[in-house]
């Protein structure tokens, strides 16, 4: 298997996902998911806010805040045969992903509940459209206001595996309203022996109390229980800067990705809270602060033919 590192278009396209895992994995923390809301007007008029992320350096797209039973896409044309997924997959030759959130009706809560519709929400029903409609990965997380919490995104691994075959990514980004812990070593073993392929913590220096020391912890605890195991039952550790520091300035970007790649991540995720995208510059600046220059324009450069 290749390094995701080393993905042409047509990797990215037929690849299964365990390859996919592992392509990751061998990596070495050079990996980047960029979110996006796909319902918000394109950043830049005629090319939609994948492509744009695409382009500026992503290798993983994850969609936010899409409704799975009536997907749109802004800036898909409107001429289209096929599912706005198949052509985004094409037109970007990346591995697409989308957020499902365990909302949890009970949970204590920060700040006042926002109500969001069924669509986005984890059930065997949005899961069995996430396979139909073809997505790599789904996220277990939680937008903020939304209710998620750590007791309903657990429940939701096991119903996803019961439902979807892609890769489940789950965990908390920032504390989605409710009033717990974000995220700490105890959370993480409770949601790996769930059965997750990729464990979600924050980056570095992206919500309060959480730092390279804490990450690290839950890494090595990660990286232990790996040892011996196939890819199927390895998990990889994605670290999301979800908490709108996706637009701060490319310094600040920089030093999150180099704590976290230092730390262990294998992917690193930038969030979409810039009118439903990051600033592309950081994009391209985290890829070139954890991968360089020569692989960063290596990948940018490769054509979707090939």
């Amino acid at each position: 298997m290749k390094r995701l590192l080393d993905f042409s278009a047509k990797d990215f396209l037929e690849v299964s996902p365990l390859d996919l895992k592992q392509a990751i994995l061998a990596s070495e923390g050079r990996t980047i998911m960029a979110e996006n809301v796909p319902t918000h007007h394109p950043f830049l008029n005629g090319v939609t806010n994948a492509e744009l992320e695409r382009a500026a350096g992503a290798d993983l797209l994850m969609f936010n805040a899409l409704d799975l039973l009536h997907p749109i896409i802004r800036g898909v044309p409107d001429d289209i045969t096929e599912n706005p997924i198949t052509w985004i997959k094409r037109a970007t030759g990346r591995a697409i992903g989308v957020n499902l959130e365990p909302v949890d009706l009970n949970a204590p809560m920060n700040e006042e509940r926002t109500e969001i519709s069924i669509g986005r929400i984890v059930s065997p029903k949005t899961l069995k459209e996430a396979q139909k409609l073809g997505f790599s990965f789904i996220c277990l997380t939680g937008n903020p206001g939304a209710g998620v919490s750590n007791k309903a995104i657990k429940n939701a691994i096991q119903l996803s595996r019961e439902h979807y075959d892609g890769l489940i990514i789950a965990g908390k980004m920032h504390g989605a309203g409710v009033d717990e812990p974000v995220m700490n070593l105890e959370i993480a073993k409770d949601f790996i022996s769930a059965g997750i392929d990729v464990l979600l913590v924050p980056a570095p220096y992206t919500v309060p109390y959480f730092m390279e020391q804490d990450l690290r912890e839950i890494v090595d605890y990660v990286k232990a229980f790996n040892v011996g195991k196939t890819i199927k039952e390895k998990v990889l550790i994605l670290t999301a800067n979800g908490t709108s520091q996706d637009s701060s300035d490319i310094d600040t970007i920089k030093k999150i990705g180099l704590a976290s790649k230092a730390c262990g991540a294998d992917i690193q995720h930038i969030g979409d809270s810039f009118n439903g995208i990051c600033l592309p510059q950081n994009i391209f600046a985290l890829g070139q602060a954890i991968r360089g220059y020569r692989h960063q324009m290596i990948m940018l450069g490769k054509s979707n033919y090939r």
